[in-house]
Parts: structure tokens; C-alpha cells; sequence
């Protein structure tokens, strides 16, 4: 593996995450309804979004690239709405993220990165902030859904939301389970540019009576280039104390963007 895989891969896992606990059911859409205006459907979702103050899991992560695998398991943190924190096993990548600072550290090759959010946001291909990163990992809408400003339809098993004005840099799509009310998927286009951002949750889970991903796919299609990321959840607490130890080692070079 390149030192550019290698890099590109353990920052793009930071952008997925789930939550859980010891006692974890997976949510199944046996009752369903499409009877909801698009202001009721929001609603509904927003009365799911998680609450919580720490978090902790181990996630299985299967990456694909240029028709070549990796598999790793890393161990995620979360401060809500301060930190995220992932560490590789023994602790050969480290990553803290904050509303300012993007940060990380390999020491295979005895790199750095200490900056903002150009590097993710260029590397799944549109533009990201700590509120948008956190609510990917949850499985919370990327971009804030206004009552007024939405219409609905149905898409096969799904609500469809979409703007009824779409942004001009990008168009962005919705898909709700009309179930539990938590996405199904998410799905921003720019087809000027040829890239698509699509993010499946294919199952859900209960945990402490909140809903929480337990498997993601990410597909980010560039052109003629495609990354795939696939997320299984697993050994996962909930508001425990945890620590967010981060300090890059002396004598590391750092990575600067072009």
C-alpha cells in the first residue's frame, strides 16, 4: 500500500461512525405508513436524532478502491459536538477532530496533518464541517430539513424528500424509512462535476431507546473513480468517561495541502 492509500484511507473512516451499547436490537420496518405531509416527516425525524454525551465502539471497516480491499477495525470517541477520536490498532494512526482542527498522525511513514476540513471535504467530494460529519456518522441529515421548504414523494420502500428549489452548486436527495423515521439514505449529485455522494444506512438499532446506524455504505464516485466504504458496528458503550489524548511526535513532517 502507498503511503497515499494508506493516508487517504484512515481519514476517509473518520466520516463513519455509529452508536450503540451492550444490549442492541436491530430495528426491522414491519409497520409501515406514507400518509405523512412533508412537515410530519420532518418532524418525526427530528424527534429521533440521538441524545447522548460520550460514546465509544470498535468498527469493522472494509474499504474499496481501484478494484483493491482493505479491511481494519478501529476504535471510534465521541464528545457530542466537540470531538471525534479514532485510533488504529496499536495506536500506528491517531485522529482527533474538532470544529476548528482536523488533526492526525502515521507513524508508518512518521507524517502529520494538522488543519481544516479542505482535505475530507476533498476527499469524499463536497464540503464538510464538524456538524456535517457528525451527523453522517449518526445518520442524521447533512444539511438541515426545513418544513417549508421540502416536498415529499415516495421512492420504492422510502419517503422521498428533496428541495423544492435545488442549491445550484449541488442537488440533494433524501430517502426516510417510513418506519422509524430515520434516513435510509442520502444522496448529493453534481453532475456538472460527475460526482455523486451516496451514504446507504442498511440497518438500524435500538439502543437505550434510541435509534442508531449499525451498518453503513458510503459510495463517492468521482468521474471515473469510485470509493467504497462499507461499516459493520461492533463492542459499543454509551456515556462513558473517555479520554481524547492526542500529541504528534517529535520529529514527524507534516503534510501540507497543494
Amino acid at each position: 500500500m502507498n503511503k497515499n492509500h494508506f493516508t487517504s484511507f484512515f481519514l476517509i473512516t473518520l466520516l463513519v461512525f455509529a452508536l450503540g451499547c451492550k444490549s442492541v436490537k436491530t430495528i426491522s420496518a414491519d409497520s409501515t405508513s406514507y400518509n405523512l405531509s412533508a412537515k410530519q416527516l420532518i418532524k418525526s425525524n427530528r424527534k429521533i436524532s440521538p441524545n447522548f454525551k460520550t460514546l465509544q465502539s470498535k468498527v469493522k471497516v472494509e474499504y474499496t478502491k481501484d478494484n483493491k480491499s482493505q479491511t481494519h477495525t478501529i476504535t471510534f470517541r465521541i464528545l457530542k459536538n466537540k470531538i471525534i477520536w479514532i485510533n488504529s490498532a496499536f495506536s500506528i494512526i491517531r485522529v482527533k477532530i474538532t470544529s476548528e482542527k482536523v488533526r492526525y498522525y502515521n507513524k508508518l511513514d512518521n507524517t502529520y496533518f494538522d488543519g481544516d476540513f479542505a482535505l475530507l471535504s476533498e476527499l469524499l467530494g463536497t464540503k464538510l464541517d464538524f456538524e456535517k460529519v457528525q451527523n453522517l456518522l449518526l445518520g442524521d441529515p447533512l444539511y438541515n430539513l426545513n418544513d417549508n421548504d421540502f416536498s415529499i414523494s415516495t421512492h420504492q420502500k422510502s419517503y422521498l424528500l428533496q428541495p423544492k428549489q435545488q442549491p445550484e452548486a449541488f442537488e440533494i436527495f433524501y430517502l426516510l424509512n417510513p418506519s422509524h423515521f430515520k434516513l435510509d439514505s442520502q444522496q448529493l449529485a453534481q453532475p456538472k462535476e460527475a460526482r455523486l455522494l451516496q451514504i446507504d444506512y442498511l440497518a438500524y438499532q435500538n439502543v437505550e431507546k434510541e435509534i442508531f446506524p449499525q451498518q453503513i455504505k458510503i459510495n463517492a464516485l468521482d468521474v471515473d473513480e469510485e470509493t467504497i466504504i462499507e461499516l459493520d458496528f461492533k463492542s459499543i458503550s454509551l456515556n462513558k468517561d473517555l479520554r481524547f489524548p492526542f500529541k504528534i511526535p517529535s520529529g514527524f513532517d507534516q503534510i501540507a495541502l497543494k
